[in-house]
């Protein structure tokens, strides 16, 4: 079985051009936004962006806890693992207009708002345009060299290099995880708490962590459900693995909820003047009400759902918990960054000179757009580097032990 090519079916690979026009046609909307309305198109293209990195990031993330630990359920889905890391580079490039908006974003990148702001003063050291603009260059290139080097790996275990090949992945498994957990965390202050320069969190990049490595475990279930339709990988996924992967899908929801309700529960215990309004703008003015979905659906709902074993074990059924999933991702992303914002999209920080304390319950049409824009460019791309290579990694010395194991949980 091992020595088959396993390569992407026909149909799938055919959903390459679909992916790529809708691509086109979300980024050509959001040009449209970004001439009529800039401020707002910022906010949304930030937040789409950081839901498509979120799953290329934690794809990788989750494919060097594979290489750590080992086991049936990441062997089979190593490949889709690879094909979104390997999309890195690309979205390196997509960061780019993110750096045309970084004054409407970000209060600190304005001279003359932090001029008359002491704690941004104090904080100007870090918060800085020219040391913004070094860290994102370290952080991506941190992500592409790692993402790289596993890849390259892989292929090469592929070559009959397997001892050393899966040696190496092993030993920068170990130190990538915190690698990856450093570079987030920080990335995650830089990018989306900076947005409110006057609170902090010390548990943020748990929150990202958390929320990255369940979106891209989402889109890998969706993915690896789609194709145990099809040959080859029909007689390849069984319920084992689904069951597997449904498990491990509850404890990232879990991880998600701990890490978000232990946030909550210390700046309200806490009480500080600081940290509460962060809280009250997302507690107040309708923003309650999306608090509430998410608590239903990206915690409650899933979390009932995936405690049935036979939910876990039907792919289709898994898929459909898997697509909510995503789809919460996005809301929480939403709900993370708008109250930061006025409905005309300018930053709530910078308009009030620090006192901000929310606004009303909004959306925007960008908030549509930019997801399918840069979402059909980045799905486009991970199907064009999924059909690269085999389904399975062939000649992995524990592949086919995790092929035969699987199916009898």
């Amino acid at each position: 079985m091992t020595d088959a090519t396993y390569s992407v079916p026909a149909d799938v690979a055919a959903r390459r051009n679909p992916a790529l026009i809708a691509g086109i046609v979300g980024l050509a909307a959001c040009a449209a936004g970004f001439a009529l309305d800039r401020e707002d198109f910022f906010r949304a293209y930030l937040i789409a962006y950081l839901f498509w990195l979120g799953i290329a990031l934690g794809s990788m993330a989750l494919m060097m806890v594979h290489h750590m630990s080992g086991g049936a359920w990441g062997l089979v889905i190593r490949r889709i693992f690879e094909a979104s890391s390997r999309t890195l580079p690309a979205l390196a490039i997509l960061f780019l207009p993110l750096l045309l908006g970084m004054q409407e974003l970000y209060p600190w990148t304005h001279a003359d708002h932090v001029a008359h702001d002491t704690a941004l003063q104090h904080k100007a050291a870090y918060l800085n345009t020219p040391f913004f603009l070094a860290r994102t260059v370290f952080y991506f290139a941190c992500w592409i060299v790692l993402a790289w080097l596993l890849n390259r790996w892989s292929l090469e275990q592929d070559r009959d290099h397997v001892e050393s090949a899966t040696r190496k992945m092993q030993m920068l498994s170990g130190a990538g995880l915190v690698v990856y957990g450093l570079t987030i965390t920080f990335a995650s202050v830089d990018w989306v708490m900076s947005i409110n320069p006057h609170w902090f969190s010390t548990i943020y990049g748990f929150l990202f962590m958390g929320g990255q490595a369940l979106a891209a475990l989402a889109f890998t279930v969706v993915v690896a459900a789609i194709l145990s339709r099809r040959r080859p990988m029909e007689g390849v996924y069984n319920v084992g693995h689904f069951h597997d992967l449904g498990k491990l899908m509850l404890a990232f929801v879990m991880l998600w909820a701990y890490f978000n309700f232990s946030q909550y529960l210390i700046i309200y215990s806490g009480n500080l003047a600081e940290e509460v309004p962060y809280y009250l703008a997302r507690t107040t003015a309708g923003w309650q009400y999306l608090a509430l979905l998410l608590v239903a659906f990206h915690f409650a709902l899933p979390f009932a759902l995936l405690l049935s074993r036979d939910l876990k074990r039907s792919a289709n059924r898994l898929l459909t918990v898997a697509l909510g999933v995503l789809l919460m991702r996005l809301v929480d992303l939403f709900f993370l960054i708008t109250p930061d914002f006025a409905p005309d999209g300018t930053n709530l920080h910078l308009a009030t000179g620090g006192e901000a304390h929310g606004t009303q319950l909004f959306a925007h049409w960008l908030d549509l757009a930019a997801p399918i824009g840069i979402g059909g460019i980045w799905l486009w791309l991970f199907l064009t580097q999924l059909a690269k290579r085999p389904l399975l990694p062939i000649r992995d010395p524990h592949l086919a032990q995790a092929l035969e194991s699987a199916g009898g949980h």
